[in-house]
Order: structure tokens, then sequence, then C-alpha cells
């Protein structure tokens, strides 16, 4: 995508909630859900339309964990690090993540902790895409993973 389109794209959504109260939030969303992420050249754009600073911008997205600012690889896998899932051997469990995702292709997986699924009662657990799974082992991982690259 040229940054000609993203520029233009950035420029459609700013239009559509910038009248919006709160409007920073939403136009956020609705580039990310629209690009797959904010990309870093945008936050100029989006802070004049605003009539914010920059830094007001970009403290908001690295805020909020659930903005990018690099476009997404093909599967996000997030491994919960709270707790429940530490006490049931998510430390373990990300080692080897880290391990069988280095010997993927580049660009087919991003891994994230994150610090709470919901799924306390049944850790260690994790999402991968927008699929929750629990009492992930790493064989279970490994099938899984198996899974997606053969759909890939």
């Amino acid at each position: 995508m040229s940054p000609e389109t993203i520029h233009r794209q950035v420029a459609d959504i700013i239009d559509q909630h910038r009248q919006k109260p709160g409007a920073l939030l939403p136009i956020l969303h609705a580039i990310q859900d629209t690009l797959g992420f904010v990309p870093p050249e945008s936050v100029f754009q989006i802070a004049l339309a605003l009539n914010r600073s920059r830094a007001e911008v970009h403290g908001v997205i690295t805020f909020y964990h659930h903005f990018r600012t690099t476009p997404p690889a093909d599967h996000v896998i997030q491994v919960c690090r709270a707790e429940a899932c530490q006490s049931m051997g998510s430390d373990q469990l990300v080692d080897h993540v880290s391990r069988r995702v280095a010997t993927c292709r580049a660009g087919q997986f991003d891994v994230h902790p994150v610090y709470c699924l919901g799924l306390c009662a049944s850790a260690p657990a994790m999402m991968i895409d927008d699929t929750l799974h629990a009492r992930v082992s790493p064989q279970k991982f490994d099938q899984l993973v198996d899974r997606l690259e053969a759909h890939s």
C-alpha cells in the first residue's frame, strides 16, 4: 500500500470521526481496523486534525497495548502471563513458544504477553488470532501451530 493511499484512508477516517466527543480513540481504532496497524506517519496527521500535540497522540497509541505501529503478522499469539497461568507453567510455555516461533517463516507469527485472558481456572491459556485456548501444553501448542502452517 502506497504512502499516498494510507494518507488518503487516514484522512477519510478522521473526517468520519472527528466530530465525535473523544474522537481520538475511535479514530485510532478505525485506522487499525482498516489498515491492520496505526502507521507512525499518521500521528502528525491525526494530531493536526484534532488540534492536539503529536506527543498526546503518540502517548495514547503507546499506552494501550491493543494498538500496533507495525503491520501485524499472519497470526497473533497472546500468551497469558498473569498469576494463575504463571502458577500453571506459562513461563515454560512462553520459552517453548519463543523457540518454536523462531523456527517459523518471518512474519508468520507475532507473540505478545497479556495479563489475563479470563481463563484462570483452565490455565495456562493463550489466544491465537481470535480463538482462546485453555490448558495449553507445549505439545498442544505445537499441534495448533502445525494446523496453522498446514493452512498457510
